[in-house]
């Protein structure tokens, strides 16, 4: 979702809280899968996440700025060129966490996005308006 919110403007606070309660549904995920919660904050979790989400090198991130601007699933694919695991993975990332009952509001929204027609700059103002309550 921070290549789509830098899509529609979004700013560096905006990213940090993406990438930060991002780590934590895809820590949740994770070890409600059997992975070890520490595992998430090492080079291949925390690290990764970081790369993909800021990097001007990241096919993740520049897919998300075009779907941002507007773009189809279709042409981003075509643009970009390369693999984009954030669209090929979405859909299996949603459909765990439905099927283990866990709330994955930045996947969810990100699913929406994608594949029903929630406008990216809605999908910012839900994201960044969502009811304040303690969370892990």
């Amino acid at each position: 979702m921070d290549g789509v919110v830098a899509g529609v403007g979004g700013k560096d606070n905006t990213f940090a809280a993406l990438i930060t309660r991002g780590l934590v549904e895809i820590r949740k995920l994770g070890v409600a899968l059997g992975g070890e919660k520490e595992t998430f904050y090492g080079l291949s979790g925390l690290g990764d996440l970081i790369v993909t989400c800021l990097s001007e090198h990241s096919r993740n991130r520049k897919a998300g700025i075009l779907i941002g601007q507007g773009k189809t699933i279709e042409e981003t694919k075509k643009e970009v060129g390369m693999t984009i695991e954030s669209i090929d993975n979405i859909e299996v990332a949603k459909s765990l966490g439905d099927k283990l009952n866990i709330e994955l509001p930045i996947i969810n929204t990100a699913y929406d996005v994608l594949y029903n027609g929630l406008n990216p700059k809605d999908a910012f103002k839900i994201l960044m308006t969502r009811q304040k309550k303690e969370e892990d």
